[in-house]
């Protein structure tokens, strides 16, 4: 029993220090960037589609602008937030803008429905094991990248994002 202690002690303390030597070696991140007002270039995922069959890649999309947003089936702000989404993809559509929707470490099945229930048309892609939350620093849903036309990140929203902001991000991507 004594050893048994010690044991997850030690655990206790390892884990302790690994979170410790994560915390103050933080690599600088995008979101850091972006809110200094930095341009750094969008990480690149090739990930499979929720809307129809295939995988998208964000470098397919060079030449647009693109907001990418990243959300999950039981948020209850992305639930929110997607009829505006929905409505700011109509609006900009044939203007070399696209809206990307991402939904992340979810089940497929939860992913679709949630799709269908709140209508939406634009391209989604499925990353059930959050391969793109490390690179985009995505610990939070939703959360909006605005891409410029060169694959650059310009502009970034943690939280729902309003329909007055999703459109001046826009243009602020298709303007650099």
């Amino acid at each position: 029993m004594r050893l048994a202690r010690i044991v997850a002690a030690g655990c206790v303390l390892a884990l302790a220090g690994v979170l410790a030597w994560r915390l103050t070696h933080q690599p600088k991140t995008i979101t850091k960037a972006v809110s200094k007002n930095r341009i750094v270039p969008a990480p690149n995922f090739t990930l499979p589609r929720l809307d129809t069959k295939g995988k998208l890649t964000l470098a397919s999309l060079r030449g647009k602008a693109v907001v990418l947003n990243f959300w999950q089936s039981d948020c209850q702000p992305c639930k929110q937030e997607m009829p505006r989404l929905e409505a700011g993809s109509k609006r900009w559509a044939g203007k070399n803008v696209v809206i990307v929707g991402v939904d992340m470490l979810d089940t497929r099945g939860a992913g679709e429905a949630f799709r269908r229930r709140y209508g939406a048309t634009y391209p989604m892609v499925f990353d059930e094991l959050g391969d793109t939350v490390q690179p985009y620093n995505v610990y939070n849903t939703p959360e909006t990248f605005f891409v410029d036309r060169r694959g650059r990140i310009v502009r970034h929203v943690l939280g729902p994002v309003s329909t007055k902001v999703l459109d001046a991000y826009i243009q602020t991507a298709l303007a650099t």
